[in-house]
């Protein structure tokens, strides 16, 4: 078929969208093009050709200007089925709809659930909204041919108001972050362990706790951060900390760079904290230090206590505990081959279930039955 996966917030290369899943789909023999915002220009890579809509100076203009500039762009290309993967996206399905194109919505967050975790708004405003985003959200879907979700949580939600919904999960690719440490990073001889945490860094995923815990880590170890902070005053805040002399701020890296901090760590960290929109997410990172090899320190949700003891490839800590998150940093430290057990445990769960390959195999049956469907305007 010809497909187009349409975004007006993500960026051109997302794990999810560009290095899963239109890879994925190019590989498989699909016409694929990526419509973006984000003014850097057309392109190609990899099968997929990139259509850029031009970038938005604010969250009014994107989700006002952005989204009729992407659904112009959309119907220039004609394609044969339209896979959006934003929610201010879904009048833009809605339209194609009408027109007689398959359209398929990717549900990466809880949207309903995620805006009950936004405690900055009052109760009542955070209920309403919540309800409100539900309802419009359940209306639109059901005239869309498909909903792709990012956990089965989400998947379970939607499918009691439409037939057709898959969870396509965000698993690793093989290989995708393992391999021989980079040398430039490694640590020398004389140089301390490390632990990491790479991703978003906001108080709501833990750095406070985090940050805290290595004024408390007995052994000789550095704390290595791959990410940006959400907010400049929380960056500000957590320098302040006795903690802080123990870590190393790396800010955002790519995805080599990523590689290298997992390359030269032995645990990677995440302690996300205990919000209704977290507690039964798959957090991208955790099969990713897995598939790294390197055993986790996670958050004692239920769902990722299943994961973590039941591959036995990591601790599960109180993520609001600072001197449990520290105990778990010195229980691998001081253990480094029972560290190194269970980051093959976690390898080997990867590698046999929590896979992109798998992941694959859903979304390209999911695109064969929309295929096969009679198209009904």
């Amino acid at each position: 078929m010809k497909v187009a996966h349409l975004t007006s917030a993500h960026p051109r290369y997302d794990t999810r969208i560009f290095f899963k899943q239109c890879r994925s789909l190019a590989a498989a023999g699909h016409v694929v093009t990526l419509v973006v915002a984000d003014g850097r220009g057309d392109g190609r890579r990899d099968g997929v050709d990139i259509a850029d809509v031009g970038a938005s100076s604010g969250r009014f203009e994107r989700i006002v200007k952005s989204t009729r500039r992407v659904y112009e762009r959309a119907l220039q290309i004609d394609a044969d089925l339209y896979h959006l993967h934003d929610p201010e996206l879904m009048p833009i399905g809605s339209k194609l709809r009408r027109r007689g194109k398959t359209v398929v919505y990717d549900a990466h967050e809880d949207l309903p659930r995620q805006i009950l975790a936004k405690h900055y708004l009052g109760g009542i405003t955070r209920r309403v909204l919540s309800h409100g985003v539900d309802f419009y959200q359940r209306r639109a879907c059901k005239r869309f041919d498909a909903v792709v979700t990012a956990t089965p949580y989400i998947r379970d939600r939607f499918a009691r108001f439409h037939p057709q919904v898959v969870d396509v999960n965000n698993f690793p690719m093989e290989g995708e972050l393992s391999g021989a440490p980079d040398p430039r990073l490694a640590a020398s001889p004389n140089e301390p362990p490390s632990v990491c945490y790479v991703g978003g860094i906001a108080s709501i995923r833990g750095i406070r706790e985090i940050v805290r815990a290595m004024e408390s880590v007995k052994q000789e170890c550095r704390l290595q951060l791959a990410g940006d902070f959400k907010q400049v005053s929380l960056e500000q805040e957590v320098m302040t900390y006795t903690g802080w002399g123990r870590v190393e701020a790396h800010g955002y890296l790519d995805r080599d760079g990523v590689r290298r901090v997992l390359g030269s760590s032995i645990a990677g960290i995440v302690t996300l904290h205990p919000v209704i929109n977290y507690l039964d997410a798959l957090p991208v990172k955790m099969f990713e230090y897995m598939s790294a090899g390197l055993p986790v320190i996670a958050s004692d949700f239920p769902l990722w206590r299943e994961i973590v003891e039941g591959s036995d490839c990591g601790l599960c800590v109180d993520p609001l505990n600072p001197g449990a998150i520290a105990e778990a940093i010195d229980f691998l430290v001081a253990n480094p081959d029972r560290a190194r057990e269970m980051g093959a445990n976690g390898q080997r769960a990867v590698a046999e279930r929590y896979n992109w390959q798998q992941e694959e195999r859903k979304l390209l049956e999911t695109y064969h039955l929309l295929a096969a469907a009679p198209r009904l305007a």
